[in-house]
């Protein structure tokens, strides 16, 4: 089944998932950002057809979250490295496997997040950059930004209405996307 297109949407949720969503990419992000780089590597981990992993890594690199570099001539061989916006969906990656661990893995952690100096298991908070304040539900909330789109704002005044009067039936207007 083909899944319509978000990347036109205002939502960033959205942008993302079109780049990302599809969960043999996720994997391959991981095992990149494990340092596996080649073709036979991510197969061999993944046990992932070979059509298949050849889609993906090519929508990847369309998306811009990997590279294809030549690290051989005859025969030509290419291998897959993270780039900039690949590298920055690292902590994306951990707060799924801490989310996994924490909820799905009663057996405890198969993988962590480590110190590099001293080995030692992180505890993976996030963080307001500017205050270094924890982020919470408590404390924090998702709020319209500056390039908020109509369907966005009418989401979060939807919303806003709904936490002010749980009793009230308000009117979600529905936007042409339902992402946007």
């Amino acid at each position: 089944m083909q899944h319509k297109s978000l990347a036109s949407t205002g939502c960033a949720v959205a942008r993302s998932l079109e780049r990302v969503g599809e969960w043999w990419s996720i994997l391959i992000l991981r095992d990149a950002s494990y340092g596996m780089t080649r073709f036979d590597e991510f197969q061999k981990s993944l046990s992932i057809a070979p059509n298949i992993l050849t889609k993906r890594l090519n929508a990847l690199v369309e998306g811009g979250l990997l590279e294809r570099r030549q690290y051989q001539e005859r025969p030509a061989r290419f291998e897959y490295v993270l780039t900039e916006a690949g590298r920055d969906f690292r902590p994306v990656l951990w707060a799924l496997l801490d989310w996994g661990t924490r909820h799905l893995s009663p057996e405890g952690p198969t993988v962590q997040v480590v110190n590099r100096r001293t080995g030692k298991p992180a505890r993976l908070v996030m963080v307001d950059g500017d205050t270094g304040e924890p982020i919470t539900p408590q404390d924090f909330m998702a709020a319209p930004g500056p390039a908020a789109t109509p369907g966005i704002l009418s989401r979060f005044a939807f919303v806003e209405e709904k936490r002010r009067d749980p009793e009230a039936k308000p009117k979600f207007a529905a936007s042409a996307t339902p992402s946007a």
